[in-house]
């Protein structure tokens, strides 16, 4: 990265630290999550998610402590003209929870960091944007999954207006720190395509340039269709179908550029937001995933579901179940399996209802395939905390808020 690019999140913090107050009110948003917890073995939380799965079910399940908080502001306006606006996120993550909490193995960062000129005539009710920025993230709630997440450093334009459509275009450099080589990747969106009564199509499609001389490392590209159906059982419905070769197996974020055109995935995810009753709503997700590569392959396949009832007062009762299947080429399948139970104090009725400060009483259990793929000291291996044993259980407490 370059120099420029290095200090650009001190110099945006420090130019809305300047602005505050100057154009508008700091606009200011949030979450955190937070807990604490047990195993019945009597040593702190252990925490269950299969070897080869992307994501884990997340009820009862968190073992981390995570935080952000996003400032905004406008910088600057022409007179009933264009206005700037300055955003920056900070950001902790510490996978040990409380117990390590201002180790050396936690993460403090900006994940967001950037500028954006609006009300351009010229972009027709769309955006210019430069920096770093989470961008058009979709996202499983009750696994947080991100299985479309294009985020990272860049430019672009974002909702042009075509009719009822919203056309953008964005070019990034890199996707996170954590990325090891970069490479261009051009994202293109258009969303608010009519498809049916309450229903609208979602498309993008992404490509990794190689624009070095590196034999190794090669071009890539993904495809990406959503259906969003609205109104349905009271709620919503997501389906995506995905596709990528090469780096493009991030399926929106760049995959390893050393893959080539014989590395491919495929995915399908469904999710269905409903609401059965005014006291009663949930959340089931069901997730396909095929891994092609001449290193060998895989198939995962997740299922699981939160169901949230409210008792009354500021009391509700959420309960989550889940199953994740993981099959590599030429090996044993791996399963796991995880129940949570949670009574749940919130001001808010419903899944999305936040405060909640929530109890928890979690179990898992998984294969003898899954317990010998696991990493030493990992909840499901033979030297974690249940030994030998193939089912655990876990008991705590959980805050989780956003604002």
């Amino acid at each position: 990265m370059s120099p420029t690019l290095k200090s650009f999140p001190l110099l945006l913090a420090v130019s809305l630290t300047l602005a505050a107050g100057a154009a508008s009110a700091l606009d200011f948003n949030g979450y955190i999550r937070a807990g604490a917890g047990s195993n019945l073995q009597g040593s702190r939380q252990s925490c269950f998610k299969l070897p080869g799965a992307a994501a884990k079910y997340r009820l009862g399940n968190e073992c981390e402590v995570y935080g952000e908080a996003l400032f905004g502001q406008d910088l600057y306006q022409v007179d009933n003209g264009p206005r700037l606006s300055g955003h920056v996120m900070a950001s902790l993550y510490s996978p040990d929870g409380f117990e390590n909490l201002f180790e050396s193995n936690n993460s403090n960062r900006l994940p967001q960091a950037y500028l954006a000129v609006h009300d351009l005539a010229a972009l027709n009710g769309g955006l210019l944007w430069l920096g770093n920025r989470y961008y058009k993230r979709e996202d499983v709630h009750i696994n947080d999954f991100f299985y479309w997440n294009p985020s990272g450093i860049g430019m672009g334009v974002e909702d042009y207006r075509i009719g009822g459509m919203k056309l953008s275009y964005a070019v990034f450099r890199k996707d996170s720190i954590d990325q090891a080589n970069m490479a261009p990747r051009h994202d293109l969106q258009l969303r608010g395509i009519p498809a049916n009564a309450g229903g609208e199509l979602q498309l993008g499609a992404s490509y990794i340039a190689n624009t070095g001389s590196d034999p190794t490392r090669h071009s890539g590209w993904a495809l990406n269709v959503q259906h969003v159906q609205q109104a349905t059982l009271g709620g919503w419905n997501k389906l995506a179908l995905q596709y990528g070769v090469g780096p493009g197996v991030g399926l929106g974020s760049t995959g390893g550029l050393g893959n080539g055109s014989d590395v491919t995935r495929f995915r399908a995810v469904e999710q269905l937001y409903f609401k059965a009753t005014p006291l009663l709503d949930g959340l089931v997700t069901a997730v396909y995933q095929h891994d092609s590569a001449p290193t060998g392959g895989q198939d995962w396949t997740s299922l699981g579901g939160r169901l949230v009832y409210s008792l009354g007062g500021n009391w509700k009762l959420l309960t989550e179940l889940g199953f994740d299947r993981v099959k590599p080429d030429g090996a044993a399948t791996r399963n796991l399996g995880k129940f949570t139970v949670a009574p749940t104090w919130s001001s808010t009725a419903g899944l999305f209802g936040r405060p909640e400060i929530r109890l928890f009483y979690t179990w898992a259990s998984w294969n003898d395939a899954a317990q010998l793929a696991a990493a030493a000291g990992d909840a499901l291996s033979s030297s974690g905390a249940y030994a030998g044993d193939r089912h655990g259980s876990t008991v705590g407490v959980q805050v989780e808020h956003w604002w």
